[in-house]
């Protein structure tokens, strides 16, 4: 036997705004019933578990110990671009001078996350 994973949980101040972050970055919508002021939301994502947002009292203190990693379908540096562009910030620039690493950011609330190098970036290095 074994267990499924049916969300990824994310602790934060105002869910309802951090999910609408969230469904942008990934171009996924909210749950239909989300509205503002709720304490849970949901981006409903075409494949895999939902990301689940839960209000909760307490503020962000120290780094992630799970975050996501996301791979673009475009080059990861229009990405990263894209990103920053709708509130999201620089936080470590892990990016090689030969095209290998990841960039890393956060969302509006601090958590932070990843901007790994997209198929189109890793077929050009493989050439």
């Amino acid at each position: 036997m074994a267990s499924v994973v049916q969300n990824v949980a994310i602790d934060c101040a105002d869910a309802y705004e951090l999910a609408r972050f969230w469904g942008r970055v990934t171009g996924h919508p909210l749950h239909p019933e989300d509205k503002p002021g709720d304490r849970e939301t949901q981006v409903l994502l075409a494949e895999g578990p939902v990301l689940h947002f839960n209000q909760v009292p307490e503020f962000k203190k120290i780094k992630n110990r799970i975050h996501l990693c996301l791979r673009p379908e475009t080059s990861r540096e229009q990405e990263v671009e894209r990103l920053l562009g709708i509130g999201a910030t620089f936080v470590a620039d892990h990016r090689n001078a030969d095209g290998y690493g990841w960039a890393v950011l956060a969302d509006p609330e601090g958590n932070e996350f990843c901007v790994l190098r997209s198929e189109s970036d890793r077929a050009a290095m493989n050439s």
